[in-house]
């Protein structure tokens, strides 16, 4: 049997579901029933927005739904990328919720290492102003123990937009 033979032919959509996904990938409309608001753009109900996301989201063809914060329209202009050595995964995974849980890091993440870096364990914490990135990495050395780190600050964002497929 050929390669192709195994590969899953890609969705099909209609009208109103292609709709329904082009405003579900721009920007999340403000106030509390967001998904009511795209419903009424898209001219459906609700339910529908709801269901169609929830079927894509259990068939894998959505990954993930989420926000995403743009940090220096927030006034958080001073951002860092730091990479930590956590050797033990048991002990990557407690470290990594302590991480997770301080309102500066946006994101928290475990990753292979390689013979020529080890640091697994990766943070991207946003500050307002100079040196904040730097405290909380001394904070979160401190409580967690962990020591070996490597600390990259953004210069500049070049790119942070969504992907658009309708």
């Amino acid at each position: 049997m050929s390669h192709a033979a195994h590969k899953k032919a890609p969705p099909t959509f209609t009208d109103i579901e292609m709709r329904i996904l082009a405003l579900a990938g721009a920007d999340i409309p403000d106030g509390p029933t967001p998904f009511a608001a795209i419903a009424a753009e898209a001219g459906c109900p609700e339910e529908e927005v709801l269901a169609l996301l929830a079927r894509l989201k259990g068939e894998a063809v959505i990954r993930r739904f989420g926000a995403t914060l743009r940090h220096q329209k927030a006034g958080y202009g001073h951002n860092a990328m730091v990479s930590w050595r956590v050797d033990d995964p048991e002990e990557a995974q407690r470290v990594g919720k302590i991480m997770a849980d301080r309102p500066e890091i946006s994101h928290c993440y475990i990753r292979r290492t390689y013979p020529q870096w080890r640091y697994n364990l990766y943070t991207m914490i946003h500050g307002k102003n100079p040196g904040d990135c730097m405290e909380v990495v001394k904070a979160i050395s401190q409580a967690t123990g962990v020591t070996d780190y490597q600390m990259l600050q953004s210069v500049r964002e070049l790119k942070k937009i969504s992907m658009r497929y309708f």
